[in-house]
């Protein structure tokens, strides 16, 4: 089991600092999710400072991207970082997209199959200087001149990782891509139960086996040096969790473990603009089930406890930099590579 450090903690201003201690405490690779900023810039700030951790957007939205941008700059981060970076893929939900992204929402899962083939065609066509041809039923591009072209890359294809919570995106992400990025509102029995199954199907439709199959995943990691880190960590988890269960999309969660009068309270509670007392509305058992909670010098074996067998890389959220724990961070990231 591999370790990802999230950067999404992480002030903007400490990015290349941070990226640079994950590297040298032995974390697999790092990445960053776009909240609140672009992971792709991120990567890029964490590229400069580092020589072998691995760099993943964890994840870009696709949609308000058109597939040559994004094409161009996975490719330039790719070929910054010796061929370091996976670009992780997602669709976010309509409410985002019509409202934050301003950008038209319809059937996401067949558009986002569409994109991925879009973006392997012109990284394609750039690497063998064929035509570029795509022509699928959201994109259609047959347009590459050399002078808009990169040319072959020296360090193979970008490996996409698509992000997947509903059940046709967790089979295309087995069938098309090079791995699955789970949603950190998962349990270890809704990945056991549901995911599983969902990607073996995928896998089976295209023939494939899933060996190098990439699963991103682990829930909620509240951990740190010492008690009081991990139970502050609980807490920030617990608030995560209120806001993801006042969501429909990921109702299936907590309707697979009983739980579906849960989101109608978190529900009533927003709609009522009442913030401060979501959190409080998440009982332990439920806050159990999605979060893993330890200090450094216990936190592999609660994983392995957890999500041993059901993920290939688990993210960590990275220690704050100029801080003490560093060490015990290090020494978390020796153990969860050993499980």
């Amino acid at each position: 089991m591999r370790v990802e450090a999230s950067l999404r903690a992480t002030p903007t201003g400490d990015i290349t600092v941070t990226a640079a201690e994950l590297e040298r405490a032995g974390a697999g690779a790092v990445s960053d999710s776009e909240s609140s900023r672009d992971p792709m810039l991120t990567m890029a700030m964490a590229a400069v400072s580092t020589e072998r951790i691995g760099l993943a957007t964890g994840v870009t939205i696709a949609f308000p991207r058109s597939p040559m941008v994004l094409a161009y700059g996975a490719r330039m981060l790719h070929d910054q970082s010796g061929g370091r970076f996976r670009l992780g893929l997602g669709t976010q939900v309509e409410q985002h997209m019509e409202r934050r992204f301003g950008v038209p929402w319809d059937s996401p899962g067949p558009r986002l199959r569409d994109y991925l083939q879009a973006l392997r065609a012109i990284w394609s066509s750039w690497d063998t200087g064929e035509p570029l041809q795509h022509a699928g039923p959201f994109y259609a591009m047959d347009l590459m001149t050399p002078e808009f072209s990169p040319g072959p890359t020296p360090y193979g294809r970008v490996a996409v990782d698509l992000a997947a919570v509903n059940p046709y995106n967790l089979e295309l992400a087995a069938e098309l891509a090079d791995g699955v990025r789970l949603h950190v509102f998962s349990t270890p029995a809704y990945v056991r139960d549901v995911v599983g199954p969902r990607l073996a199907a995928g896998a089976a439709r295209s023939g494939r086996e899933l060996t190098g199959f990439e699963v991103y995943g682990g829930g909620f990691v509240a951990t740190g040096a010492g008690p009081e880190d991990v139970t502050r960590a609980r807490e920030q988890a617990r608030a995560r969790v209120a806001f993801y269960g006042s969501t429909m999309a990921y109702l299936p969660v907590l309707r697979h473990h009983g739980w579906g009068d849960l989101r109608e309270q978190l529900r009533e509670l927003v709609r009522h603009e009442r913030w401060d007392d979501l959190a409080a509305a998440v009982p332990d058992h439920v806050l159990d089930e999605f979060c893993t909670a330890a200090p450094y010098p216990e936190l592999a074996a609660a994983l392995r406890e957890r999500w041993a067998g059901l993920v290939t890389t688990v993210q960590v959220p990275a220690p704050v930099p100029y801080a003490a724990g560093w060490d015990g961070f290090a020494g978390a990231c020796a153990a969860i590579a050993d499980l």
